[in-house]
């Protein structure tokens, strides 16, 4: 008899997953399309409380993968104090470091314990906008998808973190400043940049782009309450390694997450002090991997004083939510194809094959954009960082 361990790592499964996510999310951009034609014209707050728990029964999807089905863990590193006002009590700026496939994942999984999971927000590229399914959603949700054209960059900022900070219930904005995610390639060459320029150099991490960060601090100021510096680590010597894959087939992982609170007022209002601001909060983050990778914990090599830590238990939410939509998309599909083939329909049944395979094809895909090997090359070239400054 197969184990369930086994189980997760069959193919028909990780297509379940994927024909359950892809068939929700069409259905959940549909009636974000609705409400934005129908509803926002009329009563926004009400069109946004609506569009959280919308964008939450899908993200949620993949909190479920990441714990329910993987049986992940994050542990998260931070002064009760903060935690406090961070649990879902105000608008906030995470600066996250980039290195590793699911970073962005436990980011979620964190906000879907203190309740902001449906909130979350990011800079984005405008063309993941035209993407179905997640890029619709985002597009819909008010992300702030950018053109890497500062001109019009600063123009798009402005304009969507009114939006953005606007909204009824607390938002968080994810900035990764790093640009894209951590490569040997890319390190060498903004190692290279940085000691042209005499910025600090920096181990664990790519040199920051200021650029983003300063062009969005004016409108942020007033709107939004804090910046919070998360520093993800796994331990170089876990047992699997934090990837989708790693999860997908059943395989656990521990993230460890240290995060503080740094009111926005203690950002300097300047462009050029706020742009150094920035570098030397990366140094301090450089310095906190690295004493996690050197000691075990972020403290004991950084100066930095301990905090607690907690793990928060698994809602029960994530699970309920991809139970429904598994059987409704699993109901529907299994229906399509058992009528067409009782009716002869070959057709029909072609198709419905056809979607399947095409589903699949795009879960691979995502995966396959996830992996740090097929990241962007943006920034593995000084000629772009000089023009990122």
């Amino acid at each position: 008899m197969i184990s369930l361990a086994e189980l997760k790592k069959l193919t028909i499964v990780h297509l379940g997953i994927a024909v359950t996510f892809f068939i929700s999310g069409l259905v959940i951009n549909l009636v974000q399309l609705i409400l934005h034609l129908t509803l926002k014209p009329f009563n926004i707050v009400l069109f946004r409380h609506i569009m959280y728990y919308l964008c939450y029964s899908m993200y949620s999807q993949l909190i479920f993968v990441a714990e329910w089905y993987s049986n992940s863990t994050l542990h998260l590193y931070m002064d009760p104090a903060d935690l406090e006002k961070f649990a879902g009590k105000e608008h906030v700026m995470i600066i996250q470091n980039h290195s590793y496939e699911i970073d962005w994942l436990c980011g979620w999984m964190f906000a879907d314990k203190v309740q902001c999971l449906g909130n979350c927000k990011a800079y984005a590229k405008k063309a993941i906008s035209y993407v179905p399914v997640m890029g619709w959603a985002w597009k819909f949700a008010e992300f702030v998808f950018l053109e890497r054209s500062f001109d019009k960059d600063s123009e798009i900022i402005a304009r969507q973190l009114k939006e953005v900070f606007a909204y009824p219930d607390p938002t968080w904005l994810l900035l990764n400043a790093e640009g894209t995610r951590f490569t040997p390639k890319k390190h060498e060459a903004c190692v290279k940049f940085a000691e042209e320029r005499g910025l600090p150099l920096l181990k664990h991490h790519l040199t920051p782009r200021t650029k983003g960060f300063t062009t969005s601090l004016p409108t942020m100021r007033g709107r939004c309450a804090a910046i919070y510096d998360t520093n993800l680590a796994f331990r170089k010597d876990a047992k699997n390694d934090p990837t989708i894959s790693t999860l997908l087939n059943g395989y656990s992982v521990e993230g460890h997450l240290f995060a503080r609170r740094i009111p926005l007022e203690m950002v300097p209002e300047g462009e050029k002090e706020a742009a150094e601001w920035l570098h030397n909060l990366y140094k301090e983050k450089d310095s906190f991997i690295d004493s996690f990778h050197r000691t075990g914990n972020f403290f004991e090599a950084s100066g930095q004083k301990p905090v607690p830590v907690k793990v928060f238990p698994y809602r029960p939410c994530s699970l309920i939510n991809f139970a429904l939509w598994a059987v409704f998309s699993v109901t529907v599909v299994l229906y399509y194809l058992i009528s067409s083939l009782l009716a002869q329909n070959w057709i029909g049944f072609s198709i419905a094959v056809g979607v399947l395979v095409t589903f699949y094809i795009l879960m691979v895909k995502s995966i396959n954009m996830s992996k740090i090997s097929k990241a962007s090359s943006y920034g593995s070239e000084t000629k772009t960082d000089s023009k990122s400054k």
